[in-house]
């Protein structure tokens, strides 16, 4: 029974076009995956819940889960393990941390037991881990916990894989859970790396682990869950939360992974240290995971050398055209892309009207003001039309302007950028970014005005500049902006840099760039082998940087608008890199006059 279980799951492979809606399709993979965890736990009352992002994502992965989840249920106690850490949550640690801690753990200890009872399982675990590598490698290598799943999965595929020193130690703690039969010694297992390795301050701000193991259910059920939960409202919290904790906790996929596009995680403040191995892979993970670039790779490395300089030093810039346009191969983040993008039109629909008003609205502000420009002014000079009337003056003041001239303003040489922040911070509202940028494109579009959309995101020391119209193209390439994903990092001062180097060289006279960002830069640093450890790109010294690129930006001519959608805490920050040219959109519907005002305001100082 169980092996067809397993058969009929590998076998199972819903419609390409049904991967992302809940489909018949869905719901017999549901049915699939509770079998085979009730079969191998042999416990069918066991409450489950199938994951089917993880189907949806790889069906081997989805496959070891439920695997795991039946035998962690059938050899250890599963409500134990998840009251330790709703407990040790309460306490203040990070769940998302200790909940990837506890999955490798967890799979530790469960691997031997099953494979001594089931046939096939190596197979599964090694498919398993081919496919978390492909999907999840960008992200696990930029965390702590994510170098330790990947030093345990390459043991695992390879053998004899050798982890770099300063994790050795907490896989080498891991993998002794492969004799264990005790839940217990999970428990003190998970607890003692935590707070030695993920949270060195952890037990002297708020306890042992006898301490989290005395936590009461009376101090757990007047706790507020609601933030931790991934629903919007339950009656009853604690109990919800248990067991989605107990659901979690024998999932094997990145955690830190899943969460980042809901909700970007404070990891941008960290400084990674990575071997020269790593470095030397990390292009073609770029290549693979944001599309090839349109520059060859002279033309980068000439870019590079000019624009990654001072604080900027050792970075690299990467300009794309996305991995929708110039894929390498149909991975994971090519699926994520596809389904954002259907996102993003999807929200334009839904708001057809609205988004048609704000393009109609900020078009007729910007040709009002470019038909002020286009008039024609008549002055008084000392040549030109001779004007009779004037003639009175002659040898009788020192007043020589008899004449008439005209002048006329050239509403034509105007060309524009506009460069929207593509971090990870901007997850949660990806499809609304993406129609602010439509409606300035289609505006711009609409007055023949030149201009280009770009977004940027910085992976690991590579800032990708995503183009998504270059600023000759046709009204049709502004529909690539939906092709607009939120992702990683963002290093705000280079992105500003790079992007005012190619409008500078555009022969048109009066130039703008309108920035889309949430005033919070903020970028992993790399720390390259034999360097000198660099400061962390974050926070005020972030922000002093990118205020510094506008004022540059400034001084070469450039006139520069900041468009600010994020949260009001961050309008501090906004102002200091953008002063008082800023817009704050609080809402779309109220989009083209608020920029139309700014961009009306700058034509016109111009």
């Amino acid at each position: 029974m169980l092996d067809e279980d397993i058969q009929s799951l590998q076998e199972f492979q819903a419609p390409q076009e049904d991967l992302y809606i809940l489909d018949e399709h869905q719901l017999e993979a549901e049915n699939r995956i509770r079998n085979l965890v009730w079969t191998i736990s042999g416990d069918y009352t066991l409450d489950v819940q199938p994951d089917l992002e993880s189907f949806r994502k790889s069906k081997y992965i989805a496959l070891y889960d439920a695997v795991k989840q039946g035998a962690f249920s059938k050899f250890f106690d599963r409500e134990s393990l998840s009251m330790y850490i709703v407990k040790k949550i309460y306490l203040s640690a990070d769940s998302k941390k200790l909940m990837q801690l506890t999955q490798l753990c967890v799979d530790a200890a469960i691997y031997p037991k099953v494979r001594a009872e089931r046939r096939g399982i190596d197979q599964i675990r090694r498919l398993a881990f081919e496919d978390i590598m492909e999907h999840d490698m960008n992200t696990l290598t930029l965390t702590f916990l994510g170098q330790v799943q990947l030093a345990i999965m390459a043991d695992f595929l390879r053998g004899g894989y050798r982890s770099i020193r300063r994790i050795a130690g907490t896989v080498s703690d891991i993998e002794q859970l492969k004799d264990t039969d005790d839940t217990m010694e999970i428990i003190r297992t998970i607890d003692r790396i935590y707070n030695s390795a993920v949270n060195p301050d952890f037990e002297k701000e708020h306890g042992s682990l006898e301490d989290v193991l005395a936590v009461t259910l009376e101090e757990l059920r007047e706790f507020n869950w609601q933030d931790f939960l991934e629903e919007e409202m339950y009656e009853d919290m604690l109990d919800k939360y248990v067991n989605q904790v107990s659901q979690n906790i024998t999932h094997i996929t990145d955690l830190e992974n899943r969460q980042e596009r809901r909700s970007p995680s404070e990891s941008g403040k960290q400084i990674i240290t990575v071997d020269q191995e790593a470095l030397e892979r990390l292009y073609s993970f770029v290549e693979l995971n944001y599309g090839r670039s349109y520059l060859s790779r002279q033309e980068q490395e000439r870019i590079n050398y000019t624009m990654c300089r001072g604080i900027h030093d050792g970075c690299s810039l990467y300009f794309t055209d996305g991995i929708l346009k110039d894929k390498v191969k149909v991975n994971y983040q090519y699926k994520y892309a596809q389904k954002q993008l259907d996102k993003n039109k999807n929200l334009y629909f839904k708001n057809h009207r609205v988004v048609k008003r704000n393009i109609a609205v900020l078009t007729e502000i910007l040709k009002k003001s470019l038909v002020l420009r286009s008039q024609i002014d008549y002055v008084r000079a000392d040549y030109g039309i001779l004007q009779p009337n004037q003639l009175w003056k002659v040898g009788r003041t020192a007043d020589s302007r008899l004449f008439q001239r005209e002048i006329k303003k050239d509403s034509s040489d105007f060309v524009v950028d506009v460069l929207v922040d593509g971090s990870g911070s901007q997850s949660s509202r990806q499809a609304q970014v993406a129609i602010q940028a439509y409606i300035i494109s289609e505006a711009l579009s609409s007055i023949a005005i030149p201009h280009r959309v770009m977004s940027f995101c910085t992976f690991w020391d590579y800032t990708i500049l995503h183009r998504f119209r270059e600023y000759d193209e046709g009204r049709q390439a502004n529909q690539r902006i939906f092709e607009y994903t939120a992702t990683s990092n963002n290093r705000d001062g280079l992105a500003i840099k790079a992007v005012a180097d190619g409008l500078l060289k555009r022969p048109e006279d009066h130039k703008i760039l309108i920035i889309l960002s949430d005033g919070r830069p903020n970028d992993i640093v790399l720390n390259r082998p034999g360097s000198r450890q660099p400061q962390p790109y974050c926070g005020e010294y972030a922000v002093r940087d990118t205020a510094f690129e506008v004022r540059k930006t400034r001084s070469s001519g450039i006139s520069v608008l900041g468009v600010f959608a994020g949260k009001e805490e961050d309008l501090a920050a906004e102002k200091k890199i953008f002063g008082k040219d800023f817009a704050y959109i609080r809402n779309i519907n109220n989009f083209s006059n608020v920029v139309g005002a700014y961009l009306k305001k700058q034509l016109d100082e111009i």
